[in-house]
């Protein structure tokens, strides 16, 4: 089940707030962890027990590691812990990409290859995994105490919202507020708004990108043409922010109708100067983890130039690498990796002392030639697309031809994606804020009310007429 699916909005979601308001406060958690689990058994029932495995283990982990605490043996419980979450998500999602990367190199030198036949993927078995890790190594350092309610746990891990696409909530921040969280008028209007606009930014504008970008994509790279791969990378550059900065609107909304406060994952990236910035601003949840729980761990910047270089660049080969069992997803971290220690040897110092535009141009190259490793289904196909866009491309089918593409709900689409991607209406809401009295700030609210409304609508009818298709983020 996913947030934009007709099921969700119609029936799943309606029921679970009108329940959830009707029950006591003691209960409701109850209640929310069993519509968790309905929400992840919807479409993936068998792998239901995967998810109560992995809650019950951490559990056990959390508390074997307080009751060490202190003692030399916590650090080893704590490596099987990080051991059996790492372990499960390799088997599940990087098991036939070591097969088959091993059958490769055993067949090149003639000792037969390996068969492992293909495993299914749990929906957001490294959302799952970066949750119950964050949990036990903060408890291992003694930033959060052990959960010893066991239903308490599995809400953390298993809350709906954010179960399966994130965002990355810590538990130190999530434990306070399943313990006690007030529900307001305010807060639950505010948690409808952000999801309205959500769920605009997904089946609006990322869901009619997506038409022409999986369209190019899929184009044979000898086929492809200058403007062809230019139009299908532009896509896809918007169609991912607004699809997934669409998620986590969708998420925090419903996180504010149920009394949480999720933190916030995006901060308009594509405005940014620099890829240092970039990464302050794009998928805020994923990038502070892996710098709280891994970059610093391995040194940060702490021990020397050259060891914070190796271990930017050995960050994002696993971050690549934790988006998906592809190659071409290890080039996309190697990519970002290498531009970050090419910034810190003092191209970002160089980049100040430019134009404001040129920074700013300079990062969507970077970031858009990156996102050509990212959606490829390979390295080659990644590099065949590179070499179109630079001018290589001698594709001259009618077939594919950008005409074929372009009409004028995706212009909308476009200028929608641009506009929004830039911090242009928030600053026009403040302004004015500031220059509207106080006696018309009801007509305003109206209009702004007016405009939810209508975008719902616009939605939903998008819905009903199929253009649908699911989380980019889902498959990871």
């Amino acid at each position: 089940m996913v947030f934009s699916a007709p099921t969700f909005l119609f029936l799943f979601l309606p029921a679970v707030l009108a329940i959830h308001f009707l029950l006591p406060r003691r209960a409701r958690n109850l209640w929310l962890l069993l519509a968790s689990l309905a929400f992840y058994a919807w479409g993936q029932p068998r792998f239901v027990p995967v998810l109560l495995a992995s809650i019950v283990a951490n559990f056990g982990f959390g508390l074997w590691l307080d009751h060490l605490r202190g003692q030399r043996a916590a650090a080893w419980v704590l490596a099987v812990a990080v051991s059996a979450n790492v372990g499960l998500l390799v088997a599940y999602k990087y098991a036939n990409f070591l097969a088959d990367t091993l059958s490769r190199a055993s067949g090149s030198i003639g000792l037969g290859t390996i068969e492992l036949p293909p495993i299914a993927l749990p929906i957001g078995i490294s959302f799952i995994t970066f949750h119950a890790l964050s949990y036990v190594i903060d408890v291992y350092r003694g930033k959060s105490p052990p959960q010893r309610n066991l239903l308490d746990i599995a809400l953390y891990i298993s809350l709906f919202p954010q179960l399966v696409a994130g965002p990355i909530v810590r538990y130190a921040h999530l434990a306070p507020q399943i313990l006690e969280r007030a529900t307001t008028r305010s807060g639950f209007a505010l948690g409808v708004r952000r999801f309205i606009i959500g769920l605009g930014k997904k089946v609006l504008i990322a869901n009619r990108l997506a038409l022409p970008a999986d369209a190019i994509f899929a184009i044979p790279g000898d086929q492809l043409t200058l403007g062809l791969s230019w139009l299908g990378v532009v896509c896809y550059t918007l169609q991912i922010y607004f699809d997934f900065s669409g998620y986590s609107d969708m998420a925090i909304g419903l996180g504010r109708m149920f009394g949480f406060h999720f933190l916030e994952n995006f901060d308009y990236p594509y405005i940014s100067s620099s890829l240092r910035e970039f990464w302050q601003r794009w998928h805020i949840s994923l990038s502070t983890w892996f710098r709280d729980y891994l970059y610093i761990p391995l040194g940060g910047s702490r021990r020397g130039p050259a060891r914070v270089y190796f271990n930017l660049v050995t960050v994002f080969a696993l971050c690549g690498l934790w988006h998906g069992a592809r190659w071409s997803f290890v080039a996309w971290g190697l990519f970002h990796g290498s531009f970050l220690v090419i910034e810190r040897l003092g191209f970002e110092n160089v980049l100040r002392r430019r134009w404001a535009p040129v920074r700013h141009v300079y990062l969507l190259l970077v970031v858009i030639v990156g996102w050509v490793f990212f959606r490829a289904d390979s390295l080659s196909a990644a590099l065949a697309f590179l070499g179109a866009m630079a001018g290589g491309g001698h594709g001259t089918n009618v077939e594919y031809h950008p005409s074929l593409y372009v009409d004028a709900v995706l212009l909308l689409a476009v200028c929608a994606g641009v506009v929004g991607s830039m911090p242009l209406l928030p600053w026009l809401s403040v302004w004015s804020q500031r220059r509207t009295a106080a006696s018309v700030q009801w007509a305003a609210e109206l209009g702004g009310a007016l405009v939810l409304v209508v975008l719902l609508l616009a939605a939903c009818m998008a819905l009903a007429a199929g253009t649908y298709n699911p989380f980019i983020y889902y498959r990871f």
